[in-house]
Formats: C-alpha cells, sequence, structure tokens
C-alpha cells in the first residue's frame, strides 16, 4: 500500500483502533461501568428519574446599593428585618439585584425593607413592586445547576446531570435526571441545599451564652474522605484557606477556646440541639444542628503557638456515617444558592426493566436499520466490492461515534439513538452519491480521472452537510429536550464524514476500480 495515497484510510484505522479502545477498556475514561462497554446510558436506557422544578425567589432588578455600603451588611439587614436566614438574601452590586429566596415573603415586603435599607433603582427613585420579578437570576440559576452537578458527581450518580430549560413562555426551569435512582432519592438529594457551617458556641460576659460563625464552604481549600476516629466519632477531615486559617485562629483565642474552654463542651446535649453551657463548636448542616464537639489540647495548643496557620487541618464532627458522608458531599459540591420550589415540580420516573426494554428494542432498530441500508446498497449496485466497502465506512462512522460518546460520557438516550441512525442512513446516502459519481460516466482509467469524479462528489456532500449542520444548530443549542441529543449527535456524525471517512472511502473506492494501491 501507498502510505502516501492512502493516508486516510490509515488515519480511519488508527482512530477505530483508538474508539475500540476507548469502549471497551473498562475505567479507562473514568467512572463507573456497569457493562462491557464504557457507554453511559441515560434515564431512557437505564431507567431512574427526572426532576423539573423552578427555583424558589424573587429579584429586586435595576437597584443601586452602592449607597448602602457594604453588601453583606445590607444582606443582614434585609435578612434580620424579613425574619428570614440570611442564606435566603443575595446580594449582586455588579448587576443591580437583590435576591430573595423565600416563598413566603410578598413584594410589598421585600420593596419596604429596601427603601427602608436605603436601596434606590438606578434613576434614583424609590423601589415599587413594579421593580421586582418571580424568579432568580441567570448567575443563581447557574451556581444551582453547577452545584447540583457537583453533587450527582461526588454522590457517585452515573450518568446524572442537571441543566437549564427555558418554555416556550419563558419560564425558566431546573431539569435534573439520574439514571437508576428513584424519585425520593433524587428529591432528597437536591431537596438538601447543603449549607455546612461551624459556629462558635462559649459563655459571654453577661452570663449568657453567645454563638458566631466560624466556617462555612468558601474558607475550605481541601476536603477528606469521612472517617472515624480512635474514639469512635465520625468525622470528616478539611484543610482551610490560610486566610480563614487566621481568622479561625484569632476568634478561638480571643473568646477563650484555646485556654479555658479546652476539652469542656458537655457530652450529654441531646441531638439536635445547642449547649448551654461550656465552650463547643456547633456542626450545623441546613440551619440544624448535627454534631457538637470541643476543642482539643492539641489544637488548641497550635493555635496559642502560632502554628495552626502554617499547618490548617480541622474536623467536622458528625452524629453517623451517614450524615459524615453527607457534610463530605456538601462541602465538595457547595451550597445551593437557592431551593428548589417542589410544589411545582414535575417528576417523571422509569422502572430499571421498562429501560432495558427500551434498550433491547433500540438495538433491534439499529441492526435493522443496517441490515435494510445494506440489502438497498447491494440491490442498487449488485457488485460485492462497491457494497461492502460503502457498508463498513457507514459502520465504521458509528464506531467513531460511539468512541466520542464514550470518551465524554454522554449518557445515551434514545433521542441519540435517533441520531445514530440518521448517521447511518445520511451516510450511505453520501457514500451513494460518491459511487454514482464516479462511476456514471463509465470506466475510471486513471487516479486522475477518479479524483476528478470524486471532487464534484465531494463539493455535494459538502453543501450538504452544511445545510444538516446550520439547520440542525439551533436545535443543539437551545433546551428542547430530547431535540437537542438528536441535532447533537447528528451534527457531530456529519462532522466525522465528511472530514475523516468519506475521504477515506474515497481512498478506497479509488483502490478498487483503478486497482492503483
Amino acid at each position: 500500500m501507498n502510505l502516501r495515497e492512502n493516508w486516510r484510510v490509515i488515519v480511519l484505522v488508527l482512530m477505530l483502533v483508538g474508539s475500540g479502545v476507548i469502549l471497551f477498556t473498562p475505567g479507562l475514561v473514568g467512572g463507573e461501568t456497569t457493562g462491557p462497554t464504557n457507554l453511559q446510558y441515560g434515564l431512557e436506557l437505564d431507567g431512574g428519574t427526572r426532576l423539573r422544578a423552578p427555583v424558589v425567589g424573587m429579584t429586586a432588578e435595576k437597584v443601586d446599593v452602592s449607597t448602602t455600603g457594604n453588601p453583606t451588611a445590607l444582606r443582614d439587614a434585609v435578612a434580620d428585618n424579613l425574619s428570614i436566614p440570611t442564606r435566603d438574601v443575595y446580594v449582586q452590586p455588579r448587576s443591580g439585584t437583590v435576591e430573595v429566596f423565600n416563598d413566603s415573603i410578598s413584594k410589598e415586603e421585600f420593596a419596604t425593607v429596601l427603601n427602608q435599607q436605603g436601596v434606590t433603582t438606578q434613576e434614583g427613585s424609590q423601589v415599587t413592586t413594579d421593580d421586582i420579578r418571580d424568579g432568580v437570576t441567570q448567575a443563581t440559576r447557574q451556581q444551582v445547576v453547577d452545584t447540583i452537578n457537583r453533587k450527582l458527581s461526588e454522590t457517585g450518580l452515573s450518568g446524572g446531570s442537571a441543566t437549564i430549560a427555558t418554555t416556550v413562555d419563558g419560564d425558566k426551569y431546573i431539569v435534573v435526571e439520574a439514571p437508576n435512582r428513584d424519585a425520593e432519592e433524587l428529591k432528597k438529594l437536591v431537596n438538601d441545599r447543603g449549607i455546612v457551617e461551624v459556629h462558635a458556641r462559649y459563655p459571654g460576659s453577661n452570663g449568657t451564652m453567645e454563638e458566631q460563625r466560624l466556617l462555612t464552604y468558601e474558607d475550605l481549600r481541601r476536603v477528606g474522605d469521612p472517617e472515624v476516629s480512635q474514639e469512635g466519632v465520625h468525622q470528616v477531615p478539611v484543610v482551610l484557606t490560610q486566610d480563614a486559617a487566621k481568622d479561625f485562629s484569632n476568634i478561638l483565642q480571643q473568646t477563650g477556646f484555646t485556654s479555658d474552654g479546652v476539652s469542656s463542651c458537655p457530652r450529654d446535649v441531646p441531638e439536635g440541639e445547642k449547649n448551654s453551657e461550656g465552650y463547643c463548636l456547633v456542626t450545623i448542616v441546613n440551619g440544624e444542628v448535627t454534631a457538637t464537639h470541643s476543642l482539643g489540647p492539641s489544637l488548641a495548643n497550635s493555635m496559642n503557638q502560632g502554628t495552626f496557620v502554617d499547618d490548617p487541618r480541622f474536623v467536622m464532627t458528625a452524629t453517623n456515617e451517614s450524615e459524615a458522608r453527607d457534610i463530605a458531599v456538601n462541602l465538595r459540591a457547595g451550597a445551593l444558592r437557592a431551593p428548589l420550589d417542589f410544589d411545582n415540580a414535575q417528576v417523571y420516573s422509569l422502572e430499571p426493566a421498562l429501560a432495558d426494554r427500551f434498550k433491547t428494542n433500540s438495538l433491534i432498530t439499529g441492526l435493522i436499520a443496517v441490515l435494510a441500508v445494506s440489502g438497498v446498497v447491494y440491490l442498487r449496485y449488485g457488485e460485492p466490492k462497491i457494497a461492502v466497502p460503502m457498508i463498513v465506512t457507514a459502520l465504521a462512522e458509528v464506531v467513531l461515534l460511539l468512541g466520542f460518546v464514550a470518551a465524554v460520557r454522554l449518557p445515551l438516550d434514545l433521542s441519540h439513538i435517533a441520531g445514530f441512525i440518521a448517521v447511518i442512513g445520511t451516510g450511505v446516502d453520501d457514500l451513494i452519491i460518491i459511487a454514482d459519481e464516479v462511476m456514471s460516466e463509465g470506466e475510471v482509467s486513471s487516479s486522475r480521472v477518479f479524483q476528478s469524479r470524486f471532487r464534484k462528489a465531494f463539493w455535494v456532500i459538502g453543501a450538504a452537510a452544511a445545510t444538516t449542520i446550520i439547520a440542525m444548530s439551533p436545535l443543539a443549542v437551545l433546551s428542547l429536550g430530547d431535540l437537542r441529543g438528536f441535532a447533537i449527535v447528528t451534527i457531530l456524525g456529519v462532522l466525522i464524514g465528511v472530514l475523516i471517512t468519506r475521504p477515506a472511502y474515497g481512498d478506497i473506492l479509488r483502490s478498487l476500480t483503478t486497482g492503483e494501491h
């Protein structure tokens, strides 16, 4: 074989080998594998749950918060006046928005509180209900999606995903899919905002107990795996950032934790309650106390000696293994900025047995498509040397697509299978155009004649491919459900065909028709 003349065939063979390795080498692309290949299956082919819900909240838009000073102080003041947790208020000075993530607050109450805090519109007038809309900002929705995706990854939900969907009316929803999980499991995962904090609770100067927040997700540099201490306490080791370590150490020294407070937290505090005496470090998840513990002597000494900042390791405690695991997941994924509205949620579940039937039917449909195309091609030409390479090339295109899908760990659904079948059909159409153009004017006498005819066919194929990509691009970009998966696979198939498989088929056909290798 002339390597220079047939380099496209060599590239195709190498890519097929690479795709085979990616498909059939367990663990090569990361994640869990549940079958003989590294392919991931979505909800429709693996069973599971799809949940669609809006984000709870309302937004004051085009407001000027610069006159209020510190945005953090404004958030605290708004939350205090509305009698809601500070986590339910978010201020974005750059975009001129203030968001409230609590469905018990009315627009009138929200506008009144903003005016009381000196917030005005960008035109300088008072904030009214007309300046407040239902729903949250795009930045908040994206943060919710990113956090849920991290949660799905941390909990090992292979093939799970969260996306933003838009209805024809312009309403925005968060769509979460979790293969092999029932509705209750998924609801529990996304309903948990994952807000983990450590508070210092200690005796105050006036005889009452005081409390101060010490650590949040933003203060952590690294989160370890849950473990059990020698005393049998479930805990999650973390490493703090340098700035957080300094503040953490200073606060504990100033409040007496590293002197009188060492090992002074009572051990008989009922679960879910706070201590009424002693110096305690309190782990709080989503506003509820999950564990309390004392500051140990060794940690206190490292703070007093100033060495803690150089190695800022700390542990968050939990009452059991499940809580420790949840804390670790929440710390790694981060907290949801806003909750989802489950009162207006739609939940769709598919049993694994039915999904397996879909998977089997999809395989049968694909085989029927291949056999049907093969039969038509053979009847059209009646020559194995023309028909067989055409069919093999079309199948090679599918193998390359599967290798790509496995490499990027795209969960396959019925829409993707439909795309694969469309790729087989359009691919063979293009190969027929090539064969007809090359052979329609009689025998191919030389490589030069072949190349001339092949270029004509390839211009037609290129124009058709461009038209297909342009037509499918809106479906691939917009949030149109299953149509998006179909469009993505079709576009990828067209690109692979035009750039790799069609040119390689041209080299093969040239060798067969001219006898020049």
